[in-house]
């Protein structure tokens, strides 16, 4: 009985979902078959010469990984995706008893423009901003290589759920 349910199910279910773009087991709905993803540019006051490399090469992968789109590097791309690294700032976000430093915040934003060529409507230029915190006790050079992975990781599935999940 249930195979015989799933026989007659079945093809409505890929017939709904063929109409509506190709999905993936994420969420996203990719109908384009190319992306031209740009490098970082570092705008940020404290420039750290690997940051824009790393993080495009995180939104890259990402994106890369969870679609199947061909990387191109020509202006006629399904999709483009641009931006810049506006903020790099490490601030104190907790005190302790004696007022001093107990924890400390590493911060980067970007902002990306997402060009949609398939449908303007997807098109958007937004910030997206992702923080690590880290003991006082502890330099910035001694953890930076592990928060810069671990803040862009987050930023890469941001960018991504926007782009093309768009939650």
């Amino acid at each position: 009985m249930a195979n015989r349910l799933l026989f007659i199910f079945l093809p409505f279910i890929v017939f709904t979902l063929a109409g509506c773009g190709v999905y993936s087991f994420t969420g996203a709905s990719i109908e384009g078959s190319t992306i031209n993803i740009r490098t970082l540019d570092n705008k940020a006051r404290n420039v750290v010469p690997t940051l824009a490399p790393a993080l495009t090469s995180k939104i890259r992968s990402r994106i890369l990984s969870q679609t199947g789109l061909s990387p191109v590097n020509t202006e006629t791309a399904d999709y483009d995706i641009s931006g810049a690294i506006t903020q790099y700032n490490v601030s104190v976000t907790g005190v302790q008893n004696t007022q001093t430093a107990s924890q400390n915040r590493l911060t980067i934003s970007i902002q990306i423009k997402f060009k949609n060529r398939l449908d303007e409507k997807a098109n958007f230029t937004e910030t997206f901003t992702r923080f690590a915190d880290f003991a006082a006790n502890q330099t910035l050079q001694s953890v930076e290589a592990k928060l810069i992975e671990e803040i862009g990781d987050q930023l890469a599935n941001d960018i991504f759920n926007k782009a093309f999940v768009n939650w």
